[in-house]
């Protein structure tokens, strides 16, 4: 049976109705008929119904055997760092989601959980850094926002020699086009608010472990700390992995095709897209997602802010704003937006430029998405020109 089809499948029909779409249990505590005795549920907060048939479908879709539904992506990583004490140390890709940073070196360091950044993509760099106390290796892949592709399968071979786990943060593949468990990984991360949901209307967050025992860890830490997703948004993130393969086909399309038109373009410098064979990690991306995904990111000619904002300001179907995945266009400036908790030093190192522009390819019509662009990108020169001549004058 084919992905998209074993996905539908697998949301159920209600067996009480025969309502095809899947119920909101919009409930806080269920009757007991008598002192611990239910039908399975007795608080919200531990379990409910709308939310377990959304847990049970991601586990399947992802190949694992327990999966916990949270109040955003960032509660997700949350429970996985849960897992750590004080003294463990964490290896973590060096181009890392601003809000993962922020949790990382703001709230666990002062516990006592240290992190150390790496390129993932250079082994040899994952292998070094490992140390007596490394407990967990951290990756996105593709990563956010300059769409670095670590091999999942070597890094997981390495982790288990170490006996180390491995949780790959899996938001902007998703498993429609990549499935971290089958190639090694112990724990998938999603910020469900992004393609699952698909239609920028919820925050949600995921996670799915591989092993039950892990899975039961993370159970206890979501009904333990309490940052569990509501019925309601349950319902949407269900509603959404309906059409997840379709998105993500057409998204890959038009992402593809807009990488391609940047590439072409003399005030572009550089271009970070896994579907360009010019990507570093072309060959990798290939061998482990069954396609590139939506997300396109490019640094200007013209390396300043005062350029990447005269583009973000100039586009019309892209609109400026914080997150990715949904249906229509986003475009963001990772510096000042999404990255701008990381000092600057630590985001030049790690790639994320003044320039650089993240763009999230949503499902217009491409040749209306390239127009707009072009347009944004005519306004980039005419400030250039503006720019200079103020030089000139000064000169």
């Amino acid at each position: 049976m084919q992905a998209t089809t074993q996905l539908l499948h697998s949301i159920p029909v209600d067996p009480q109705t025969g309502a095809i779409a899947v119920p909101i249990y919009q409930t806080s505590t269920f009757v007991q008929e008598a002192p611990g005795v239910n039908k399975g549920f007795d608080y919200s907060r531990t379990n409910n119904p709308t939310r377990q048939e959304l847990e049970k479908i991601v586990a399947t879709l992802e190949g694992g055997t327990v999966a916990a539904a949270f109040a955003s992506g960032l509660a997700a990583i949350d429970a996985v760092i849960k897992l750590l004490e004080s003294g463990d140390e964490i290896i973590a890709v060096d181009d890392i989601y601003g809000g993962a940073y922020r949790l990382f070196e703001k709230v666990y360091r002062k516990f006592g959980i240290k992190v150390t950044y790496v390129d993932t993509t250079d082994l040899g760099a994952i292998n070094r850094a490992i140390t007596p106390k490394t407990r967990l290796i951290w990756l996105e892949t593709p990563t956010n926002p300059t769409l670095k592709v670590s091999d999942i399968r070597a890094i997981a071979a390495t982790a288990h020699r170490y006996k180390l786990l491995l949780a790959v943060d899996n938001t902007f593949a998703s498993p429609a086009l990549q499935q971290p468990l089958a190639l090694g990984a112990d724990i998938v991360v999603h910020s469900a608010t992004k393609y699952i949901g698909g239609h920028s209307d919820v925050i949600a967050g995921l996670v799915i472990a591989k092993d039950p025992e892990l899975g039961a860890q993370i159970k206890f830490y979501q009904n333990a700390c309490g940052a569990v997703l509501g019925p309601f948004d349950s319902f949407l993130l269900i509603r959404g992995l309906e059409t997840l393969h379709l998105r993500l086909a057409q998204h890959s399309r038009n992402a593809l095709q807009i990488a391609q038109y940047l590439s072409a373009h003399p005030l572009v410098d550089k271009v970070y897209y896994p579907g360009l064979e010019s990507h570093p990690q072309h060959a990798v991306a290939a061998g482990q997602q069954s396609a590139f995904g939506g997300i396109v990111s490019f640094t200007l000619k013209n390396d300043t802010e005062a350029a990447a904002s005269a583009l973000v300001t100039g586009t019309r179907l892209f609109h400026l704003a914080e997150s990715l995945g949904g249906v229509k266009s986003l475009v963001s400036h990772p510096a000042s937006m999404t990255h701008k908790t990381i000092d600057r030093a630590t985001r030049q190192k790690a790639g994320v430029k003044d320039s650089l522009v993240r763009l999230s390819v949503g499902l217009e019509d491409v040749q209306d998405l390239v127009s707009d662009l072009e347009t944004a990108l005519t306004i980039v020169s005419a400030t250039g020109e503006k720019e200079k001549k103020k030089l000139l004058a000064h000169c």
